[in-house]
């Protein structure tokens, strides 16, 4: 869509615009790839909710189903709440945004995205943080962006820029990377075991891809730009602040040397209140505010828990820094469940369950934009409220546990084996049991544990840390001094600089996410924290094999068993039989599950819980893909008696017919002397003519009585004499 103001990105094939849509949004702007097209908003309130303490931003991204060409399902025809893929991509915009707000600004910011149209070869997520970026530059919003935004795939050992749907088929590399002109703000993604070295390559080269998107979002500010608003920063008093480090500093720095999560929340807790009394019996309580002394403790605990670490190099639980916490693992943990496992970092627990399936309990994905339709392998993240101690809202799941479950998910998927080799469908589910620090990373360490546990083949071993940093700056905001934290703690999360996500194996890393809170990370410190976290991510494999060293060699009790079978793919309605007959029956006297793949290669799975059950399925399939076969003996049913003879069906779908003179040896003056509907009769073939298949009761019978005096002892045999 053509408007007023229309700006060209330089060799991406994009396109940002503004000037005609939503006029009274202070920042709005649609951005174009190919013939997908997202529009993006960018408002902030003018005034600030009462009692406000934290800084509300909002992102939503929106899908509508007219840009693909679709109605959406369900009764009322209306797009309904959002979609796993719409919470994510709303989630990958907020992270880089929010850093760049300015300290104190706590005016609410909202953030929306509206699909218009979709080429279903473009992926809109990109697009999305660009074009917010753009929104919030050009808007009256203080804000200290842009930031620009790439896809970097890697096809034949060559980085490729924003590649499409079907390139991605052929990348091992999916880096979504987010900078600034000269730093890196975010990152996220997979990859199949790419190379440290070729990671950080991939970083400097997404570095590079994203300034012509900087540079465009500049041009659209020159022609487009609003002048910035001056909004009240919310500050701490000064002399809240000066009363809390006088009265409580000592305090609560001796409070963070408890050793456990919850011993320092309640001392400090205890410390707070203590402080708040004195302060108001000072003031007078008219003139506290709860919130402002919060913050005040909040930044006395920030500069205490910084320093410390700046000066000394020791952490509050005593760790140096490259230190990983206690570990220990257990697998089997549950009964009658395919595979669990436990794993304990510090105070941060993981329980998690794996599940094996049939292909109907694949995932289907809502393919509007392109891409995957369906996923066989699924992990689920949850978080309750009891894992750090407190009560609140449960049974909802929120933005937070949908990304830290999607980032395990793609961790883990790189070491499933192939589909042909391991036909399952596999669910894990991790349930944090007790939080403080990297439940994601617990959740791909326990998740790979409990893979082996069910006795799926991965390829190898994968695991998972957190790297976080604090930094000192100088008046120019250059960083001076950084110290760099391996398996950071909850509070490490919170007061510190950076939360750095690796995951992988032995052979490269497999799944990864940065997140900053200051406005950028030099490529020396990147470096230097990729190689930290390697040498934590050994450690941990290390310890995790100590315990458990490869997949069990069988699968569980309860666990499906999959028996393959190939068949001619002629066969394959005979096999289904009319409208699913064949198939009905099959579940129904064996109590196994039939699959027969869609790609008409004639494969096909049996699933089944017992060996019986499994037996008499293969059993079945094989009758109802085997021929009628001349000599060949068969126990069949009886589905037509005519005056001439008796239809017997031999195999499922397959009948002949038994001539009245061929029923018994003996004169049969009525067919239904022998035979009724419904009865079985052996029976054997011996003829095939034109298709027809000629039936014997009385041969079957002479066989059989044949077989009955070969195996009585011969009665001249003379028993030798007692002598």
């Amino acid at each position: 869509m053509k408007q007023k103001y229309n700006v060209p990105v330089e060799g991406l094939g994009i396109e940002l615009s503004s000037g005609t849509l939503a006029g009274l949004a202070s920042g709005a702007v649609t951005i174009r790839q190919g013939e997908t097209e997202l529009f993006v908003s960018a408002t902030a309130a003018s005034a600030l909710r009462p009692g406000q303490d934290f800084f509300p931003l909002t992102v939503d991204y929106r899908e509508k189903f007219s840009a693909g060409g679709k109605f959406p399902g369900g009764y009322f025809k209306r797009e309904g709440k959002p979609s796993e893929k719409e919470i994510l991509t709303s989630r990958l915009c907020d992270r880089p945004l929010r850093p760049l707000f300015p300290k104190g600004f706590m005016n609410e910011v909202q953030v929306i995205g509206l699909l218009l149209a979709t080429d279903q070869k473009h992926e809109p997520d990109v697009l999305m943080v660009n074009a917010a970026s753009a929104a919030t530059l050009i808007s009256d919003i203080p804000w200290n962006g842009p930031v620009g935004c790439v896809r970097v795939g890697q096809i034949d050992g060559e980085f490729v820029t924003n590649p499409t749907h079907d390139e991605m088929l052929d990348s091992d590399l999916d880096l979504i990377y987010v900078g600034s002109e000269s730093e890196m703000l975010m990152i996220e993604g997979s990859a199949e075991f790419i190379s440290d070295e070729r990671f950080y390559e991939a970083l400097e080269y997404g570095q590079q891809a994203i300034q012509p998107l900087i540079a465009a979002q500049k041009e659209l500010a020159k022609l487009a730009g609003k002048e910035k608003k001056d909004f009240s920063l919310v500050l701490t008093p000064a002399e809240v602040t000066e009363f809390c480090e006088q009265n409580a500093a000592e305090k609560v720095k001796v409070a963070l040397g408890h050793d456990s999560y919850t011993e320092r929340k309640l001392a400090i807790e205890v410390i707070s209140k203590e402080t708040t009394a004195a302060l108001e019996e000072k003031l007078g309580t008219e003139k506290v505010d709860g919130n402002d002394v919060a913050r005040a403790f909040d930044e006395i605990q920030e500069k205490l828990y910084r320093q410390n670490i700046l000066d000394t190099g020791r952490r509050v639980d005593g760790r140096g820094a490259s230190d990983l916490r206690s570990i220990s693992c257990d697998t089997g943990v549950l009964p009658r469940v395919h595979g669990s496992a436990v794993f304990n970092r510090g105070e941060t627990q993981a329980l998690v369950i794996s599940t094996l399936g049939t292909s109907r309990d694949t995932q289907d994905i809502d393919g509007l934009t392109g891409g995957a339709t369906s996923k066989s392998f699924i992990l689920h993240y949850n978080f309750p409220p009891f894992s750090t101690g407190e009560a609140g809202r449960f049974g909802f799941t929120g933005r937070r546990e949908i990304g830290h479950g999607a980032l395990a998910e793609r961790s883990l998927l790189p070491i499933l084996p192939p589909e042909d080799e391991f036909p399952y469908a596999i669910r894990v589910v991790s349930e944090v049991m007790s939080s403080n620090g990297s439940t994601s990373m617990a959740s791909i360490c326990g998740g790979c544990l409990s893979l082996m546990d069910a006795g799926v083949p991965i390829t190898a071993p994968c695991a998972g840390i957190s790297t976080g940093l604090v930094t000192e700056k100088d008046a120019d905001g250059k960083i001076t001094k950084h110290v760099i934290l391996t398996d950071i703690l909850g509070a490490e999360d919170h007061f510190g600089d950076m939360d750095f996500k690796i995951a992988g194996t032995p052979e490269g890393i497999t799944g990864f996410q940065l997140d900053l809170k200051i406005t950028g990370l030099p490529f020396d410190i990147t470096l230097e924290a990729i190689k930290q976290n390697r040498e934590a991510r050994m450690k941990i494999i290390a310890i995790m094999a100590e315990h458990m060293p490869e997949s069990r060699q069988d699968l569980r009790e309860h666990a499906p068993r999959i028996h393959t079978i190939k068949i001619d793919p002629e066969k394959i309605g005979a096999l289904i039989g009319p409208g699913g007959k064949n198939i009905r029956r099959i579940t129904e006297v064996s109590g196994a599950q039939v699959d027969i793949d869609d790609d008409n290669s004639g494969r096909v799975l049996i699933f089944a819980t017992d060996k019986e059950s499994m037996d008499r399925a293969i059993q079945e399939v094989d009758a109802c893909t085997a021929e009628i076969e001349v000599g060949k003996t068969y126990r069949g049913i009886v589905r037509g008696v005519k005056d001439f003879g008796a239809f017997v069906e031999c195999l499922p779908g397959k009948e002949g017919l038994v001539h009245i003179s061929e029923l018994a040896d003996f004169r049969v003056n009525k067919t239904d002397d022998i035979c009724k509907l419904g009865d079985e009769m052996v029976v054997k073939c011996i003829g095939l003519e034109k298709g027809k298949v000629r039936l014997s009761r009385k041969a079957a019978l002479e066989d059989a009585k044949d077989a009955a005096e070969d195996a009585e002892p011969d009665s001249e045999q003379v028993e030798p004499s007692a002598e």
